[in-house]
């Protein structure tokens, strides 16, 4: 066999491989992708994992399955998933309190919220709402921040975990109210509303699409939202700055991120899957009936939002004099 036709059998064989390459990239996802919600089932992260997954899948072709990987405030799963392999059949649910409170409290923080994951888009900003039991004698805001002050060792607030971000808002309340409370730590805000509803604690700081329900069905009554305007399914509900507290109404994100060193074509297909279930009239309802917003990100402005978000909370510990965990 001549040179020439070595050559030729070369660059044939070399074009075929080549092809078959781009094949299998462009192929992604060819398998389930997990979706690991680092906190425990019924809280807010896990309402709006549930609300948006769907479509997600609808998107990409292929089933999008929830794991729980509830403890440590968000820590353990959220450290979980940037251990998992960077190919974009693992990603974490990426929020406020997991990449922004936790790295802001944590002495020596298991993860770097920024470098260990690539972020892909942010799903929702949420509103915040401060819960008591419905049984409860309190009716209004300005009731409770009295009878706190009057008897302050005999209220408690729940939280999804020490150092998270309703035990951090729970503290921020403290400060800004000039009140105390024992805080007690929950595996997640899902096991801290049974314990309210129950009447074991007296407040939670929850966010909106986790105790909503409760809310409508008559076991919990809000008192205060973190919202600019009041929200249109409470309309009795006032916001923090009504009741004198604007420092306190801040809404808080919920984002979607891979661990670090995802291939880029794969980052992008997972954007424009977010960027198509969040387009969803259906979705955006949804979201909007649990006290959330929908806001789609590119992956530039969600990286941007999770460092800006950090030096915020880092500014919130100092101001608090949180001893770091």
């Amino acid at each position: 066999m001549r040179p020439l036709t070595y050559r030729r059998i070369a660059f044939a064989f070399t074009t075929t491989l080549l092809a078959s390459m781009s094949c299998a990239q462009a192929a992604y996802p060819e398998r389930p992708i997990q979706l690991i919600v680092p906190y425990a089932p019924g809280g807010a992260t896990d309402v709006i994992a549930r609300i948006v997954a769907p479509g997600l899948a609808d998107a990409l072709g292929q089933p999008v399955v929830i794991l729980n990987k509830p403890g440590a405030g968000g820590s353990l799963g959220s450290l979980a998933a940037s251990r998992e392999k960077p190919d974009g059949y693992t990603i974490v649910m990426a929020v406020e309190s997991s990449h922004a409170v936790n790295p802001s409290v944590q002495a020596n923080p298991p993860y770097d919220p920024v470098k260990d994951f690539s972020p892909i888009s942010n799903l929702a900003n949420v509103l915040g709402v401060l819960d008591i039991n419905a049984k409860s004698s309190i009716k209004t805001f300005p009731e409770l921040v009295e009878a706190i002050k009057a008897d302050p060792e005999k209220f408690t607030f729940g939280s999804s975990g020490n150092g998270g971000y309703s035990h951090l808002f729970g503290e921020r309340f403290k400060s800004a109210t000039g009140t105390s409370m024992l805080h007690v730590p929950y595996k997640g805000l899902g096991p801290a509303l049974t314990d309210l509803l129950a009447g074991q604690i007296d407040v939670v700081f929850d966010n909106l699409p986790s105790s909503a329900g409760q809310i409508q069905a008559g076991g919990l009554r809000a008192l205060a939202v973190a919202a600019p305007e009041r929200v249109p399914q409470f309309p009795d509900v006032p916001t923090y700055a009504e009741v004198g507290y604007p420092e306190l109404n801040t809404p808080s994100w919920y984002g979607l991120a891979a661990p670090a060193g995802a291939p880029q074509d794969v980052l992008d297909t997972l954007n424009q899957a977010v960027k198509k279930a969040l387009s969803d009239p259906a979705v955006i309802e949804r979201l909007r009936q649990q006290g959330a917003v929908a806001d789609y990100t590119t992956r530039e402005e969600f990286t941007q939002m999770i460092r800006e978000s950090n030096d915020r909370w880092q500014k919130v510990v100092s101001d608090i004099k949180f001893e770091k965990l």
